[in-house]
């Protein structure tokens, strides 16, 4: 797109950390994901400044396959536009919510990730960041055969007879 931003349409993402656990390669509070791209996309990233990673092939006839890194930031002046998709309709997720899609089996998502040109002590490089984004999510079943029942509303304590 014209503005720096890229589109990934049915991407299937990887080591999903919307909650922003602190772990061995992540700081805590920072939301982010990978999304598997093609080689040919992953080298046109790579030309252009993005921080495409490759990850290691399983098995010696295993293609390696290219990830990029996403960031998930609500600290930012325009949050991001993150929508979850079911056979019921959508959901737009907001800080509080989007840590669910940790648990979620997902099906596809369709986004658009916004560059951030950095530099830092002589380096350089393009990060990503969640502009906006659609998760559909894989429902099972018995979600399906209930899905037009009435939630009803929960009640803390213990129910008297």
């Amino acid at each position: 797109m014209g503005d720096g931003t890229i589109e990934f349409e049915n991407a299937k993402i990887i080591y999903r950390n919307f909650a922003g656990v602190e772990g061995k390669y992540n700081q805590p509070g920072d939301r982010n994901f990978c999304v598997l791209i093609d080689p040919e996309t992953a080298e046109d990233l790579r030309r252009d400044g993005w921080n495409v990673r490759q990850l290691r092939a399983r098995e010696e006839t295993d293609t390696p396959q290219d990830i990029l890194q996403v960031s998930v930031n609500f600290k930012g002046r325009v949050p991001p536009y993150v929508v979850l998709i079911n056979s019921k309709g959508r959901l737009v997720l907001d800080e509080e919510m989007v840590d669910i899609l940790d648990q979620l089996d997902i099906d596809t998502v369709d986004m658009v990730i916004n560059p951030y040109r950095w530099s830092i002590r002589g380096q350089e490089g393009i990060a990503a960041y969640v502009k906006m984004m659609y998760v559909k999510i894989n429902e099972h079943k018995f979600d399906l055969k209930y899905a037009d029942l009435e939630l009803l509303p929960t009640r803390s304590g213990k129910v008297s007879e």
